[in-house]
């Protein structure tokens, strides 16, 4: 019974969070057409509501409206749009970089696996988020940098991961049949080894997702990411983190926070999800 019962939630929070995704991803895609109100400018009877700034959740404007009077579900909804393309876009670009360095590594080995290797350790000396401020710093801020520095902050991992798992299936029978029959290094990297360890590659992206989000709103957050007044999670925040002592702005900040939490939180139980289906033994091997 208790078995039941637990696996009765687990499969219900799996449900929830694939549809708390859906919806985000929904609203980034359209965003256009189901926000309410501009994202950057709000007007009513020909003037601005400037005098309705900071007011507070209401019918009308359910999330209440920021220091210039715009409607903050308005500017999440648009928000969500760039957390997704952000994370979505540094997560393809990341495993496709990481895999193939990975692929390389891992079969060539020698003097390859030697030079590629000590470039990912020297990569993984710096700590991720730091190294993307650097580059950030030299690059300048916007959203085409964010992805760039988040890329080559976030390729390390997928390719460090891949090498290991090429590496472990080296030894089968089957790679080493395919190698007896003449099978050229690039069929034998990308449709006899490849399809083997995509398993643990598709959880490490779900929990890459989750990570790259997060590393997106902290850039913003600090002024490094994504620039006003196009909306993005952590410029909110930052915008909300500026009136925190004005009690009537509370919502400024609790609203784009709350909305990075569930976010974040329902790709990483997708992740846990997909973990336990894919491969319930992969837990230390991924994390």
């Amino acid at each position: 019974m208790n078995t039941s019962i637990s696996q009765f939630l687990k499969q219900s929070k799996i449900i929830l969070s694939a549809l708390i995704i859906f919806l985000f991803i929904f609203w980034a895609l359209a965003a256009a057409y189901i926000a309410p109100f501009s994202p950057h400018y709000v007007f009513t009877d020909s003037a601005s509501d400037l005098e309705h700034a900071f007011a507070g959740p209401s019918l009308l404007h359910p999330f209440g409206k920021d220091d210039l009077g715009r409607d903050m579900v308005s500017r999440m909804i648009w928000g969500s749009r760039i957390s997704l393309f952000v994370g979505f876009t540094v997560v393809s670009i990341s495993v496709l970089l990481g895999l193939s360095i990975g692929l390389v590594a891992g079969y060539y080995r020698g003097w390859i696996d030697e030079i590629l290797m000590r470039v990912i350790d020297m990569a993984l000396a710096f700590p991720g988020i730091l190294l993307a401020i650097a580059i950030i710093a030299v690059l300048g801020p916007g959203i085409v940098q964010t992805v760039i520095a988040l890329c080559i902050t976030g390729w390390v991992s997928y390719a460090r991961l891949t090498r290991g798992l090429v590496l472990a299936e080296w030894g089968k029978t089957y790679v080493q049949a395919s190698i007896a029959l003449g099978a050229r290094p690039g069929r034998m990297m990308y449709k006899h080894i490849l399809p083997n360890i995509l398993a643990p590659l598709i959880i490490k992206s779900t929990f890459g997702l989750a990570g790259a989000i997060l590393a997106e709103a902290s850039l913003s957050f600090l002024g490094l990411g994504v620039q006003p007044p196009t909306p993005s999670w952590g410029n909110m925040l930052n915008l909300g983190a500026q009136y925190l002592v004005l009690p009537e702005a509370w919502h400024m900040t609790i609203f784009p926070g709350f909305a990075i939490m569930i976010l974040v939180m329902a790709i990483y139980i997708i992740g846990e999800g997909a973990r336990d289906w894919l491969d319930p033994h992969m837990s230390t091997k991924i994390e």
